[in-house]
């Protein structure tokens, strides 16, 4: 061994060696393997009862500082023994330890959601996937997050490897952070220093990105890094933290604490990770920080026992498997369901399922790969099993898209290019003079594909550049005179509840040869409010590019000058708060009515359009297929599906005579019951959006309204 490598040993040696006090030694810890219980459990209760652990997303924290603690402490163990750290081999340790089972699993999701999901979900469970072998799946969620349409999709039965994704680049790029620091100045003395100015510097990133963007924020590896680097930095002064007795019991006992009061207190309405997600990483910490003394502690008896044991030895496959589990269920248990979704027996059942696979995936394929001889002796077999697997996985999602494709083309066949205005078709069915026989019975198409997307402009359309937020345009010139002038000038405006009208909008528009003007932006109130977030509290970012862009386009509309302004946005779930307690019926009148005075006052007149009722929030977004025989099933209480909405209150009760109210919510609901199949046309596009087809079947509504006021 040269002189330098055996300085560099001495250093390692001293530096994660022996101190005051002895720490335990190196090896399996029944403290951490309690931690990963606690983990996958939060994680698992939040997923199958999100009610009862709002918070338990932390789960996923404290795992990446037990991967900081874990990794860490072996590499400093290797530099210490050798001076370097042996890469192949690393890396393919790790391999052998994490993708068979995540493999397996990717592979058997795939085929399941092709043969279980609506064709609609095809796609993205394929791109998903893709990015889930290849681990940046975070990266894709973190885009999707920032697109407002697709913020409304249906989660994939993959979208969990976000975590994993985030892990194995930490696992990727931390080795070589360790030696680059180790080799800086020839001093080892740089490896803790190095570790806490990473830590501190994605802290940093964390905090910003989460009060800028929060969405985006959740996915981001660098604002994740910091919880690794806490691990570690606990691992590299493992021999300067052994704990008196006494301190280190008081120091275990508030370590569970931080970490399950988050799990119960926070909800998918706190900002994170941010400065908030330090509370239960820190816990984790001090958790592991107890642990370095020797000895039972006083959680030992529990922790230590034969259960916690099995659940936190099973933890990565229970994680592996609960996701699909859950979500592949309901398409397997159909009608049987309470309006679409799980019951507590039903989710009961599914988590003894996710265990039992968890245990088995444990037994039949993560013990014996990570020990299987051929791939132990063999680096390069590892590396050459590893691309196998990644093939059938590949292969796999790469039938399923090309599935999705052929059934986009054939669903594109079963929308109808011509609407029926007439008889019992879609929201006609609702008009008691035309005397449907079953107004609410099975729909024709039930599966919302690419043909009932509500948001792509008409032909007639040019999208410009015109109060571009970001990449986003947000501003469509429609021409609908044909050859000739246009008889008025026309706005519509909102975000995508009023996006949704359009279908409707564009059809009166081609009949009276409109000059159609839309400004659309998703998430953003089209008031004078002080908006806060749109169903959570929104990152400072958006916030501001809602303001900007609402500043730009109410005097174009005001110069502008048109015979009309109709709007819609979905007040019910943009909060705003201006700091005088008034209710949010009250702010938004406030916000609304000058801007309302200031168009009327140049002869416009205002069409507000009432939002229709909730979907997601009352049932399941996939209860109409679900219960495509008996779409009755999905019919929800009408004071419940349809409460209160701030821009409806203060439309019907403006003292401005040329403001009025479009309400179409008859064409949703009877007396008693909103539906989400009517005239054999589903109502829902998604979770917040009508389907395109059945908009448009509210041309003759739209157009009573405009043309008797």
């Amino acid at each position: 061994m040269s002189t330098t490598v055996q300085t560099r040993v001495a250093q390692a040696r001293k530096l994660l060696g022996t101190g005051n006090r002895t720490p335990k030694a190196p090896g399996f810890r029944a403290d951490v393997q309690a931690l990963r219980a606690i983990a996958v459990l939060a994680v698992v209760v939040n997923h199958f009862w999100p009610g009862v652990l709002t918070g338990g997303y932390v789960g996923v924290d404290v795992f990446f500082v037990i991967s900081g603690f874990l990794i860490t402490s072996h590499l400093g163990r290797e530099i210490a023994r050798t001076g370097r750290v042996r890469f192949g081999t690393f890396y393919a340790r790790r391999i052998r330890r994490l993708m068979p089972a995540a493999l397996l699993v990717l592979a058997v999701s795939v085929v399941l959601a092709g043969v279980l999901l609506p064709y609609p979900r095809w796609s993205a469970t394929a791109w998903e996937t893709f990015a889930s072998a290849f681990y940046w799946e975070n990266w894709l969620l973190a885009a999707k997050s920032v697109n407002y349409s697709a913020q409304n999709a249906s989660a994939s039965v993959v979208q969990h490897f976000w975590s994993l994704s985030v892990e194995e680049q930490f696992y990727l790029f931390w080795p070589l952070l360790l030696v680059g620091l180790v080799s800086l100045g020839r001093n080892l003395r740089w490896l803790v220093p190095g570790v806490a100015a990473v830590g501190v510097l994605s802290l940093v990133v964390s905090v910003v990105h989460t009060a800028l963007s929060p969405n985006p924020a959740y996915f981001n590896t660098f604002a994740r890094v910091w919880e690794f680097a806490l691990g570690a930095f606990v691992a590299l002064l493992a021999s300067k933290l052994v704990l008196p007795r006494v301190l280190a019991e008081v120091a275990a006992g508030v370590g569970f604490v931080l970490i399950l009061v988050p799990a119960f207190v926070y909800d998918h309405t706190t900002p994170f990770p941010g400065s908030l997600a330090l509370v239960p990483t820190i816990g984790t910490a001090l958790v592991i920080v107890s642990g370095l003394r020797p000895g039972p502690q006083w959680h030992t008896p529990v922790t230590a026992s034969a259960p916690v044991q099995f659940i936190g030895n099973i933890s990565y496959s229970l994680y592996l498997w609960h996701w699909p589990v859950v979500v592949l269920a309901p398409f397997v248990l159909g009608g049987s369901l309470d309006g679409g979704k799980l019951t507590t027996a039903w989710l009961l059942w599914l988590l003894a399922l996710s265990v039992v696979l968890a245990w088995l995936t444990k037994m039949l394929v993560e013990d014996r790969a990570r020990t299987f001889a051929p791939l132990v002796r063999n680096t390069k077999t590892t590396f050459a099993a590893m691309f196998a697997g990644l093939l059938v996985v590949e292969v796999l999602a790469g039938g399923l898209q090309a599935g999705y494709h052929q059934r986009v083309a054939a669903a594109g066949r079963e929308v109808p290019q011509e609407i029926k205005i007439t008889g019992c078709h879609g929201a006609a069915a609702m008009i008691a003079e035309n005397n449907c026989a079953d107004p609410f019975g099975p729909a024709r198409v039930t599966e919302m594909g690419p043909a009932n997307e509500y948001w792509h402009p008409a032909p007639e359309c040019e999208v410009t550049d015109r109060f571009k937020v970001g990449d986003k345009r947000t501003m469509s010139v429609c021409d609908f005179s044909g050859d000739g002038k246009p008889t008025q000038t026309v706005w519509l405006l909102g975000d995508s509840h009023a996006e949704q009208w359009q279908p409707a909008v564009f059809e009166v528009a081609r009949k009276e040869k409109w000059l159609l003007k839309v400004g659309i932006l998703g998430g953003c109130p089209f008031a004078d409010v002080q908006f806060s977030g749109y169903r959570a509290p929104g990152g400072m970012a958006d916030i501001m590019s809602c303001y900007e862009w609402k500043a730009q386009v109410v005097p174009a509309v005001t110069d502008d000058r048109p015979s009309m302004v109709l709007m819609s946005f979905f007040s019910r779930q943009e909060f705003v708060e201006d700091g005088s307690g008034r209710s949010q019926t009250e702010q938004y009148r406030t916000g609304l009515e000058p801007w309302w005075q200031a168009w009327t006052d140049t002869g416009t007149r205002v069409f507000v359009i009432a939002d229709p009722p909730y979907n997601r929030d009352v049932r399941s977004t996939d209860c109409a297929t679900l219960n495509a025989s008996n779409p009755k099933a999905c019919a929800m209480p009408r004071d419940k599906a349809h409460p209160p909405d701030p821009l409806t209150e203060v439309a019907k009760s403006t003292s401005n005579p040329r403001v009025s109210l479009i309400d179409l919510t008859n064409y949703f609901c009877d007396r008693e019951l909103c539906y989400s199949v009517i005239g054999n046309v589903t109502v829902y596009f998604d979770g917040d959006h009508i389907n395109k087809e059945y908009s448009r079947t509210l041309t003759p509504m739209i157009e009573q309204a405009l043309s008797s006021r």
